[in-house]
C-alpha cells in the first residue's frame, strides 16, 4: 500500500528552511537596495548568496521527494530483468576491466624509476649535474654520464 503526502511532500523541513532562506536573502537584498546605507552592496550580495545557498534546500527537497515504483528498485542479488541482464553483465565486465588496468598503472610494476614509463634506457636526469654538500662543507659533484657511489656512515 503506497503512501500518499499532501502539501508539501515528504522532506517538509528541507522545504521550509529553502523558503526561510528565500524570504532572508530577499529581504537583506531589498535592505540593500531600498535602505540606503552606504554599504549597501554588502548587502545586496549577502542577499543573493543566501538565495543561492538556498537552492541546496531545494535541491534536498526535490530529491527526497522522488517516487520510484518498487518493481524498478531492483539489486544484484538476482531481480534483474532477463532482458537486461546480459548488457548489465557486458557493461559490468568492460567495467571491471577499465578499474584493473586503472589500478595496476598505479601500482610497482619492478621497473627503475630511471627507465621512464616506456622501458626506454634514457637517464631522467638529462645532463644536469648534482652536487652533495655534507656537514663539514665539502662538495661533491658529479656529470649525469658518470656514477660516483659514495658510502654515508653515522
Amino acid at each position: 500500500m503506497e503512501r500518499r503526502y499532501g502539501g508539501v511532500g515528504r522532506c517538509k523541513c528541507s522545504f521550509w528552511f529553502a523558503v526561510a532562506h528565500d524570504i532572508l536573502g530577499v529581504f537583506i537584498m531589498m535592505v540593500g537596495v531600498f535602505g540606503g546605507l552606504v554599504i549597501h552592496d554588502l548587502f545586496i550580495y549577502a542577499g543573493a548568496i543566501i538565495i543561492f545557498l538556498s537552492l541546496i534546500w531545494w535541491v534536498f527537497w526535490y530529491s527526497g521527494n522522488i517516487d520510484v515504483p518498487p518493481e524498478e528498485l531492483e539489486d544484484d542479488v538476482g531481480l534483474i530483468k532477463l532482458r537486461n541482464r546480459r548488457l548489465s553483465q557486458a557493461v559490468r565486465r568492460m567495467s571491471n576491466r577499465l578499474s584493473s588496468r586503472i589500478g595496476n598503472s598505479f601500482r610497482k610494476t619492478g621497473r627503475s624509476v630511471r627507465e621512464g614509463h616506456a622501458g626506454s634506457n634514457r637517464s631522467a636526469n638529462n645532463g644536469a649535474d648534482v652536487s652533495l654538500s655534507t656537514i663539514y662543507d665539502t662538495t661533491i659533484s658529479s656529470s649525469s654520464k658518470e656514477l660516483v657511489r659514495e658510502s654515508l656512515s653515522l
